[in-house]
């Protein structure tokens, strides 16, 4: 999803907030002709994310900057490591470099994050997926950094997949439909790419969630007991994701009972950015 056009826009969305009529310190006290080199380095070990967006900062800055990423995103670096660097005016780098920063930190962060989550589950088969609980605007960095880490990505936004959540069934129910026969109906009507997803709170409700054809019943804040009893009930008929209460203390436990998918919203919503510097050497 991250595409170079949204990188662009929302790169530049960022640059604009930052400097609307430009760089006053850098112009004011730094000589035109001067110029450096800059790079950035690694305070703490992590995972890469954000090469192209670190990349787009300096470039839609200043086209004539020289930009070099020394690492792919995904991949793992240790503290001192010098992960990209940049050179020309002196004035554009120190105009980009905080939004570079911004970007690149944010997305480290979360990959570093995503990637001790996917660890602590890789002798089992449950994949570790995002949710939507992103920054407004920055979805696609953020969800483009869960994949660096080793992670997976849920639906996009709300207009990629039906997924009933509680309140859905809250409003079906009132209504006094049966939840069987509405994802029957509904199914009967979207695509057949279209993918359903059905969370459940209680295991009684399972039955009707299988009985409707839903492609994943989503065990919502279950305990280990009963996630174990809800993978027996839906038996393979369909896929199995389990999500609340979900930490690295607690994590490989739930991917143990078998589950296909584990939801993290943390991956996106807790994450810290991760401890990078961008230390210029002077020409």
């Amino acid at each position: 999803m991250l595409t170079p056009a949204i990188i662009a826009r929302v790169v530049g969305a960022a640059l604009e907030e930052d400097a609307p009529w430009g760089d006053l310190t850098s112009s004011a006290l730094l000589p035109a002709d001067a110029t450096a080199t800059a790079d950035l380095v690694a305070r703490e070990p992590g995972v890469f994310s954000g090469g192209d967006a670190f990349t787009a900062a300096f470039a839609l800055t200043d086209p004539a900057l020289r930009i070099d990423v020394h690492v792919g995103d995904g991949d793992e670096f240790s503290a001192g490591d010098v992960l990209a660097s940049v050179s020309g005016s002196a004035r554009s780098i120190l105009t980009a470099e905080r939004i570079a920063l911004n970007f690149t930190q944010r997305m480290s962060g979360i990959a570093t994050a995503t990637a001790s989550y996917v660890r602590e589950v890789a002798s089992t088969r449950a994949r570790i997926a995002d949710t939507r609980k992103t920054t407004p605007g920055l979805r696609a960095f953020e969800r483009h950094a869960v994949v660096s880490g080793g992670g997976h990505n849920h639906r996009y936004s709300l207009s990629d997949a039906v997924m009933a959540k509680d309140n859905h069934l809250a409003v079906l129910q009132r209504s006094g439909a049966d939840l069987a026969t509405a994802l029957r109906d509904a199914l009967s009507r979207l695509p057949h790419t279209t993918h359903v997803v059905v969370e459940v709170d209680r295991l009684d409700q399972i039955a009707a969630v299988l009985d409707g054809g839903a492609h994943t019943v989503l065990l919502d804040n279950f305990s280990l007991e009963e996630l174990r009893a809800g993978v027996a009930a839906i038996g393979g008929r369909a896929q199995v994701e389990a999500s609340g209460g979900v930490s690295l203390d607690t994590v490989a436990d739930i991917a143990a009972t078998g589950v296909d998918v584990i939801s993290v919203g943390a991956l996106t919503h807790s994450a810290r950015a991760l401890d990078l510097g961008l230390d210029v050497r002077i020409d």
